[in-house]
Order: C-alpha cells, then sequence, then structure tokens
C-alpha cells in the first residue's frame, strides 16, 4: 500500500481508504471464487493494482470519459483505475460469469460508483468509449478486431482516443502492422523489478498509416 501512497501522492482519505480495501476485500473473495493466483494475491498491491496504475501514469481520463475494460478478469486494470478516476464512467467486460461475479462484489465493497460490470464476450457490448483498457489477453491484431468500431471518434482528451494495453515481453512481432504504436516502459515509471519488462501499448483510433 505504501507503493499506492509513494507513486499516487495527491489521492483523497476516500481514494486511500478503497485502496487500502483492495487486499482484504480480494483475499476474501479469492477463496470463494480464485481469480487471483496466490502467489499474486500476497502481492497484489505490486502485481495487480500498481501494474493496472501503469496505464494512469500514461494517461489521465478526463471526468465524463468513458473506458471499457476487455477482459477484466477479477477488475484489473479497471477498478484501480475507476478509484483513481471517480468521474469517469468503467465499463468492465469479462465472458466469464464467475469473474464478474467478483468484480461486483469487490465494486459493492469498495462504494464505487463509477463501475457497471458486463458478464459477455466484448464483440456483443454496444456504446463508444473514449479509450479501451486491458491487460494482456490477446495478440494486438486479434484484440483490435474484438473492439472494431467501439472507440468514439471525437477525441476529449489531448491524446487521441484508442487503446491503451497492459503487455510485456519483446512486442516487434505483432506490433509489426501499426505504425503509430507508442510503447511506454513501465520500468521508467515504476522501480520495482516486477516492472523490468512490462509495457503500456498505446494505439490510437486511425490505427494504420
Amino acid at each position: 500500500m505504501k507503493l499506492i501512497k509513494q507513486y499516487f501522492p495527491e489521492l483523497s482519505e476516500v481514494q486511500l481508504q478503497q485502496f487500502e480495501a483492495i487486499a482484504d476485500v480480494y483475499k476474501d473473495w479469492n477463496q470463494k471464487i480464485n481469480v487471483v493466483s496466490r502467489k499474486d494475491i500476497d502481492e497484489i498491491y505490486i502485481r495487480h493494482v500498481l501494474h493496472s496504475l501503469g496505464i494512469a501514469k500514461v494517461q489521465k481520463f478526463l471526468p465524463g470519459s468513458k473506458v471499457l475494460d476487455v477482459g477484466t478478469g477479477g477488475g484489473f486494470p479497471g477498478i484501480p483505475l475507476a478509484i483513481l478516476f471517480p468521474e469517469t464512467q468503467f465499463t468492465l467486460v469479462d465472458s466469464i460469469g464467475k469473474k464478474i461475479k467478483v468484480v461486483e462484489e469487490v465494486v459493492d465493497a469498495l462504494g464505487l460508483k463509477n463501475v457497471k460490470a458486463v458478464n459477455d464476450r466484448v464483440e456483443n457490448i454496444s456504446g463508444e468509449y473514449d479509450f479501451i483498457v486491458s491487460r494482456a489477453v490477446a495478440v494486438m491484431p486479434s484484440f483490435v478486431h474484438w473492439v472494431k468500431g467501439k472507440i468514439a471518434k471525437e477525441s476529449k482528451h489531448d491524446r487521441k482516443n484508442g487503446i491503451l494495453y497492459l503487455k510485456g515481453g519483446d512486442l516487434s512481432e505483432e506490433l509489426k502492422p501499426y505504425r503509430r504504436v507508442e510503447i511506454f516502459e513501465l520500468s521508467e515509471l515504476f522501480e520495482e523489478d516486477f516492472f523490468d519488462t512490462k509495457k503500456v501499448v498505446y494505439l490510437p483510433m486511425k490505427y494504420r498509416g
């Protein structure tokens, strides 16, 4: 938890309480429905919360903007981002019902009013979003195909609407088709060893050209 305070020193009292509550809420629910590995649950702040917040170090979300978290699993990166940006609307989607059940319970326990959890495939989700976030659920070409038509054309932020994707390792092959991709090394934003190979990949709406 001290790492969250270190990297995000301007949190309100409510946000601090929500971040502090995350560990106990997930430990409790993970015993009933396993959504986070046992090793990861002990390091939830580095491996899940701080990792998710890497997106926030690259992009701040404006009040009233809409973010879609695809393949959210137990709620990452969507839930930590929703705590950090309480005036941004987050839709968290996963095709596995028990994972969305955990997301709903965590959202309820933390008192988050800006999160909607949906049990479905992303292809069936309607609406348009300013940004689509995810954590390594597929290679980028597959992911781009899944979310086609779901990014709003009008950008409210300085950065053009698009995809913000948490991935690790060598991405040169899967990102070859995209000339306008930007890669942000999390090792330059966070000093913990866990982030040595972790990245945020930004792909603007107009993917080619």
